[in-house]
């Protein structure tokens, strides 16, 4: 199902609940009611509830959308330092440059194609993918260097293997959500108190009040629905999470 999809019957589903609630309040209340009698203290905690449920969500927010930039750099630093070698190998003989090349094409390869589904499945990466990340390092490692540019050319493809390496680790450690449960809990559950407080206030079935209740409703589920979404670090695609090693190895 489309994300987009998600997201327009989460915002629906809210309002309509919404608006539901009052109809069926309105009927319930009788004809003597008068709302201006809301106590100012029910005003004073409705307006607090929100505060601090704002900055509750706002601090959510902040921490996925930059748990999910950092992800972001971790993989093009990874797909950057494989690229560097492929590049920069052109200084060997060719049996040693085909050799390295065609390790960091499997690699390359494998990761977009297999370990990124298993990532976002999973939450963590596969035992395939650190033998060939090992495999591109013996390659790297065990080309002696026989002439004066390879010698200089031999540290710094170590170095940018070492760079794959440790971004790859990084991207382990970044794979699973961000935001554990206990705090999905709270953020679902002040935004249904969030809601709920708009009924202490008694309104009623008038145009602007319902458009205020249903606006108020969708935007706590479009935000709910931004902090689910930045929640995967990579994405929810795969091929979304590939994009900087699709950029650089056409496949």
């Amino acid at each position: 199902m489309s994300e987009w999809l998600v997201l327009a019957l989460a915002m629906a589903a809210a309002c309509a609940v919404v608006l539901v609630i009052v109809f069926l309040n309105q009927r319930r209340i009788g004809e003597d009611d008068d709302p201006s009698e809301t106590p100012d203290v029910i005003e004073y905690m409705t307006m607090m509830i929100g505060v601090v449920y704002a900055i509750v969500l706002g601090l959510a927010i902040a921490g996925v959308w930059e748990a999910k930039g950092a992800a972001g750099d971790t993989v093009r630093a990874e797909a950057q330092a494989l690229h560097e070698v492929s590049e920069r190998v052109h200084v060997y003989p060719a049996a040693e440059r085909e050799r390295i090349r065609a390790s960091v094409t499997a690699y390359v390869r494998y990761v977009v194609d297999e370990e990124f589904p298993h990532m976002l499945d999973e939450g963590e990466l596969t035992e395939r993918g650190d033998a060939l990340m090992r495999e591109l390092r013996h390659a790297v490692v065990e080309a002696t260097p026989r002439d004066e540019r390879m010698a200089q050319t031999y540290q710094p493809l170590a170095d940018q293997v070492a760079l794959a390496d440790d971004a790859r680790g990084a991207r382990g450690q970044s794979a699973g959500a961000t935001i554990p449960g206990v705090v999905w809990f709270g953020l679902v559950g002040g935004a249904m108190v969030a809601v709920g407080m708009v009924f202490t206030l008694q309104i009623r079935r008038s145009a602007r009040e319902l458009v205020l209740a249903g606006l108020f409703s969708a935007l706590i589920a479009f935000l709910l629905f931004l902090v689910w979404d930045f929640d995967a670090p990579f994405g929810r695609s795969a091929g979304d999470a590939a994009e900087p090693f699709t950029d650089l190895f056409p496949l």
